[in-house]
């Protein structure tokens, strides 16, 4: 009898079932739907769209080392007229307020206020709460393969939009 194709097997040590990168592709696909679904739905209940929830989110995680509007323009990938817009949607919600930059008064820095924090917080901590339990089901070394996965495809995902701009304005086709 012909040997059947070999299929991946489940990690003996792990007790994690087997995959390939196409089902690995499609459960990804799934999650990136759900938290973009999810963020829209968060972000509803917050009173915010879902750019500037974004925003506010980079200006929590930033904590005291407080961000530049030229900050957040660079992680949101939006240009620094679009981000006075959304910093402006965003002091008026009652979500953040312009502090001038110590250093260099021509530029002014972000700080989150404290009660948007809470209400952020109160909303997310559920979730937050369930998904360190999701990660509680693996060990050590395989959250740091996640961590690790994480960010070179957050990387990678970045360098390929920045691509596809660079498209927008040359006739030839991003390298893959």
């Amino acid at each position: 009898m012909p040997a059947e194709p070999s299929l991946p097997r489940s990690d003996p040590h792990s007790g994690r079932p087997a995959a390939t990168p196409a089902q690995a592709l499609a459960a990804m696909d799934d999650l990136i739907a759900a938290s973009m679904v999810g963020q829209q739905e968060m972000a509803q209940r917050l009173g915010l769209n879902v750019t500037d929830l974004t925003c506010f989110a980079y200006v929590i995680q930033a904590g005291e080392n407080l961000l530049t509007a030229g900050d957040l323009a660079a992680r949101v990938h939006v240009t620094t007229g679009a981000v006075t817009g959304i910093l402006n949607r965003l002091e008026r919600a009652g979500y953040v307020t312009r502090r001038p930059d110590l250093e260099d008064r021509r530029r002014v820095r972000v700080a989150a206020i404290p009660s948007a924090v809470a209400r952020a917080h109160t909303l997310y901590e559920p979730y937050y709460a369930r998904l360190n339990a999701l990660f509680a089901d693996y060990s050590p070394p395989e959250i740091a393969v996640l961590t690790d996965w994480f960010t070179r495809a957050t990387t990678l995902a970045h360098t390929y939009r920045e691509e596809l701009r660079l498209h927008d304005t040359d006739p030839t086709p991003p390298k893959t």
